[in-house]
């Protein structure tokens, strides 16, 4: 009988030991969050640079960089797309630099509306952005079809056979294309950080359980006494 009345006191112990992990774990994910935004924002208040010989895109996203090439507007790809000018496509056009070929979106085109790209020479400033690989959620980029919801730099290489490509791509600043499209700088960097509220929720739920502890073994505890010590 005496083990069956810990039963319960003993669920709680765990739970509360479990959400004062998961507490934990977010407080963490809270500091990396925060350390990730400080350096966004820093690399964002940098001044423009020449892309390197060798990057890693990791610790280039969202630098601002630029680069003189080639467009090869034949190769260009629409991708999808929902900006605050409406729906429309992405148009991503391959430029052959000097030391192989970037992806570069160029910017934002509305629905029903083209961009003609004219110019092929051309010096870019913009934003390094990691490739988006598979699609978005629930619609998968269907290359055979010429289908884009994400901008995946392989799989757009290797549909319109490329070749070796740098694996990130660029997104254009605004004022860079003849006529205004494509509309280039509506990059969004925002990033969602709920980690503080989680930590609260985890914190509060483990002080619920250690409550329910307490309060279960002090029930088990008077249910023995009343039982005479059994």
């Amino acid at each position: 009988m005496r083990a069956g009345r810990l039963v319960l006191p003993a669920l709680c112990l765990a739970f509360a030991l479990l959400f004062g992990a998961l507490g934990v774990w977010q407080v963490e994910r809270l500091r990396w969050k925060l350390d990730l935004i400080e350096r966004v924002e820093t690399r964002l208040a940098q001044s423009a640079v020449d892309v390197p010989a060798t990057i890693d895109p990791k610790q280039f996203e969202y630098r601002r960089v630029r680069v003189s090439g080639t467009f090869l507007h034949d190769r260009e790809t629409l991708v999808e797309a929902l900006t605050e000018h409406g729906p429309g496509h992405w148009v991503m056009t391959p430029l052959r630099t000097e030391r192989g070929l970037i992806l570069i979106n160029r910017g934002f085109v509305p629905q029903g509306r083209t961009a003609v790209g004219t110019d092929r020479q051309a010096q870019v400033e913009g934003l390094v952005r990691l490739s988006e690989p598979k699609g978005r959620f629930l619609r998968a980029n269907r290359p055979a079809e010429n289908r884009w919801y994400s901008r995946d730099v392989a799989a757009i290489a290797e549909a319109r056979d490329l070749g070796s490509i740098a694996p990130f791509f660029i997104d254009a600043g605004p004022g860079q294309n003849t006529g205004g499209l494509p509309i280039g700088g509506l990059t969004i960097v925002r990033f969602r950080n709920a980690h503080l509220i989680y930590a609260l929720t985890w914190f509060g739920l483990a002080g619920l359980s250690a409550f329910g502890m307490r309060l279960a073994f002090h029930t088990a505890r008077g249910q023995r006494r009343a039982a005479g010590g059994r």
